[in-house]
């Protein structure tokens, strides 16, 4: 157990206001011990856990934004979890991971992972707008690392040509949102370059976390070039604030399909009243939820991790509260890379030839009668 009681910061500066600019804030988030320390009333969990972080693991780093929606005085806040550094995770617990999705594993050129047929993954950058405490990613993330050098994609660009059966790329990272606009538009005309490639996904949590990001220069940098995706990641209804509506706005505005990516966290969100609230402000701004899931075990994260009992349990409640469009489906992505698998509450309880009984969400017992064979 860590014993440290006291947070020391070598940090310079302090968060950069909103409004300074999405570029000053994004470099001020770097300070984040001192500014989480002159925000927040930290717990001595808090302290231990910030102290275990900067000496072992993902260090703290939080925009003013999201800084500014945590509650000073609660640290049960289901911001603050996300992104403020708790002493358990200290704790490592049997089936804890160093790389959870087993990307090492399936990594075909450096920076470029394929764990299926039809699409793969290219990690542009490690930097992010936040650090998020259940990062599945955070044994790359924490080396501090920035924008991947074009240089080192070529091979992944190469591979790629070579493998007209990829057809669809996601860029990931840390945040591909982090690099500058230019940057991200010489990547993208370069993956689009490749002919076979029908579509690309950006992976962004900076509607969220850092919505100022979400500018015109980007938009309209991007409007031109077809068929680009953005995933964005929204945890909690308390983050929908009006600048992040706003970011989310721009993005719809500008023509770009909007999917959303909710981790389902203990104390955080696993709740139905909460999920649903979150969703139907998602689907009011044109964003559909797409994945609710069920937390990676990346090691050091077990607090935050629910069973899968509870995520079953929580998305069978939620399933009779909201439309059909704000229902996204339940995943757990196996451990070791081998794949996304659809779960949820048992819907089947009977069956035999010609006849099946099915579970309604609300429980109802319904008898489905087989057409008979011809």
């Amino acid at each position: 157990m860590i014993t440290a009681t006291t947070v020391t910061d070598t940090d310079d500066g302090s968060v950069a206001q909103p409004g300074a600019g999405w570029q000053a804030e994004l470099r001020a988030a770097e300070a984040s011990v001192r500014a989480m320390d002159a925000a927040l009333r930290l717990t001595e969990a808090e302290r231990r856990g910030i102290e275990h972080a900067r000496a072992s693991g993902l260090r703290p780093k939080v925009t003013a934004h999201f800084l500014g929606l945590c509650d000073p005085l609660d640290a049960a806040c289901p911001i603050r979890r996300q992104v403020v550094p708790h002493e358990l995770e200290a704790r490592e617990v049997p089936g804890d991971l160093e790389d959870p999705l087993g990307e090492q594993e399936h990594e075909v050129a450096p920076h470029l992972v394929r764990r299926y047929p039809d699409r793969a993954l290219l990690i542009a950058t490690l930097q992010c707008a936040v650090h998020c405490r259940f990062c599945t990613r955070s044994r790359l993330v924490r080396t501090g690392q920035g924008v991947t050098p074009m240089v080192e994609l070529e091979p992944a660009f190469a591979w790629l040509r070579a493998h007209p059966e990829v057809q669809e790329v996601l860029i990931s990272g840390g945040d591909p949102l982090t690099m500058s606009t230019a940057r991200l538009v010489e990547l993208v005309d370069r993956l689009r370059a490749i002919g076979t490639l029908r579509r690309l996904r950006i992976g962004t949590r900076t509607p969220s976390a850092l919505p100022s990001r979400i500018d015109d220069e980007l938009v309209q940098a991007l409007k031109g070039r077809p068929a680009i995706w953005f995933m964005v990641h929204f945890n909690h209804p308390k983050e929908l604030m009006p600048e992040a509506r706003e970011a989310l706005g721009r993005l719809a505005d500008g023509g770009f399909p909007l999917m959303n990516q909710t981790v389902m966290l203990r104390g955080i969100n696993d709740d139905p009243e909460v999920l649903a609230e979150l969703f139907r402000g998602l689907v009011d701004e044109r964003v559909r939820p797409y994945y609710l899931l069920h937390c990676d075990v990346a090691k050091g994260t077990s607090h935050l991790r629910t069973t899968l009992d509870r995520s079953v349990a929580v998305y069978r409640e939620l399933l009779g509260k909201v439309s059909g469009i704000a229902v996204p489906k339940l995943i757990v992505d196996t451990p070791r890379g081998r794949g996304k698998v659809q779960v949820g509450p048992e819907t089947i309880v009977e069956r035999e030839p010609g006849r099946t009984v099915l579970r309604t969400w609300r429980g109802e017992r319904v008898e489905l009668t087989d057409p008979p064979s011809e």
